[in-house]
């Protein structure tokens, strides 16, 4: 019997069901409503910037700026997501990466559900009800991440108004720091802990950053500012894809 003609619950020809019209369409809501956020956003930015002295260049500036450094993140995540087509098929993928954009955390996921269903991801078992129940469940858990984000972002917010409203006002611009600092910190333990290769990506880009911002101020090339962070990433996957041929992966 061929994959084609088993029931569905028993086929393993996963993109029969993954360009489904239902999956197509929620992937285009998904990119409609992060259009319009994005556009929200935009003009709220422009309007609250003269309020804090920020002139309407320098607010182009800051978003072109943010624009150039999510090409890195966003290819490596695109990269990733390429090879995840055959397990999520493309809807299924667009959508994650939209909702989430953490391959770790949806390939970490599925992965329990498929072991749940004593299969594994693209493998021998993994059926289009499998596929149906990881693709439920990986949304049912990326909707826990929104669920925490509304229901926190407005505590944090009383919390951070009473803060700022005390004596040392200053104290909300540490907290902000020190959180970042912490966070990068244990972005690059994670990535030295992995081993020698993922290392030696990591001194690259760090070397390649502060190269390109000492030439930036050397030669007063500000337009460098803003593309530093995204040729780094760049760079940094370049030279990722050449360790294995030097024999350093």
């Amino acid at each position: 019997m061929h994959a084609s003609d088993a029931p569905p619950s028993e086929s393993s020809d996963i993109l029969a069901v993954a360009g489904s019209p239902i999956l197509w369409g929620s992937v285009v809501a998904v990119f409609a409503v992060i259009a319009i956020q994005t556009v929200i956003y935009y003009q709220a930015a422009s309007r609250a910037a003269p309020n804090v002295g920020l002139e309407r260049k320098e607010v182009t500036r800051a978003f072109r700026a943010g624009a150039i450094a999510s090409i890195g993140p966003s290819l490596a995540v695109s990269l990733i997501a390429i090879t995840l087509v055959s397990v999520f098929g493309t809807p299924g993928v667009l959508q994650r990466i939209g909702l989430i954009g953490s391959a770790a955390f949806d390939v970490a996921a599925a992965g329990i559900v498929a072991g749940t269903e004593g299969t594994t991801l693209g493998g021998e078992g993994y059926t289009q009800q499998v596929f149906a129940n990881v693709l439920l469940c990986i949304a049912i858990a990326g909707a826990g991440w929104m669920l925490v984000t509304l229901t926190a972002t407005p505590l944090l917010k009383r919390g951070q108004g009473a803060v700022e409203r005390g004596k040392n006002k200053a104290l909300m611009g540490l907290i902000s720091s020190a959180a970042l600092l912490g966070a990068f910190i244990c972005f690059t333990y994670q990535q030295a802990a992995r081993g020698f290769g993922p290392l030696l990506v990591l001194i690259a880009s760090g070397l390649i950053m502060a190269a390109l911002l000492l030439i930036a101020k050397t030669f007063r090339q500000h337009w460098l500012r803003e593309w530093a962070l995204g040729i780094a990433l760049v760079a940094s996957l370049a030279f990722a894809t050449l360790l294995p041929a030097l024999g350093l992966a």
